[in-house]
This record gives C-alpha cells, structure tokens and sequence, in this order.
C-alpha cells in the first residue's frame, strides 16, 4: 500500500503568458503524457522544488523530438535575457 495519500488543494485560474514555440511544446508533452497542461505544469514544478528531473528518458526524448519540430533554440541560458519584440 502507497504511503502517498491523496492531497486536496484549490486551484485557480491564471493568465500566465509563455513563449509561443515553447507552450506548444508543453501542449504536445500534456498530450502525449494524457494530462492536462495545468497538471503537466504543476508536476514540473513540484519536481523542480525538490532538485529532481520531471522527465524520464523517454519523454525526454520526445521533447527533444518537439523542439526540433517546433524549431525551438532556447536554453536555461536564456531564461533571463529574453525580451518581447514590439507589435
């Protein structure tokens, strides 16, 4: 028997604005993965809080694989120099 118990939480809705190649990207692993992209976002996260890896090799391998479909070239590098283009 799981000694994880089922958590009860609140969720709300919020506009969060994300690079356009990069939330396709986020849709195709929700896709792939049978989530929906809030919980997909939730799990990275909580992973990230405690310094694991969200992803096993496989998915990992088909985000590789979406990167280049969505022809996506940015890093964690970038993450902090990343400015809008004016409309």
């Amino acid at each position: 028997m799981s000694s994880h118990k089922n958590k009860k939480i609140i969720r709300v809705q919020t506009g969060v604005r994300l690079e356009k190649r990069l939330l396709k990207i986020l849709k195709a692993v929700a896709a792939h993965k049978e989530i929906g992209l809030g919980n997909l976002i939730e799990g990275v996260l909580l992973h990230n809080f405690e310094g694991k890896t969200p992803f096993s090799t496989d998915t990992l391998e088909f985000i590789n694989q979406m990167k280049t479909a969505y022809k996506f070239d940015l890093s964690a590098a970038d993450s902090h120099k990343l400015f809008e283009e004016e409309a």
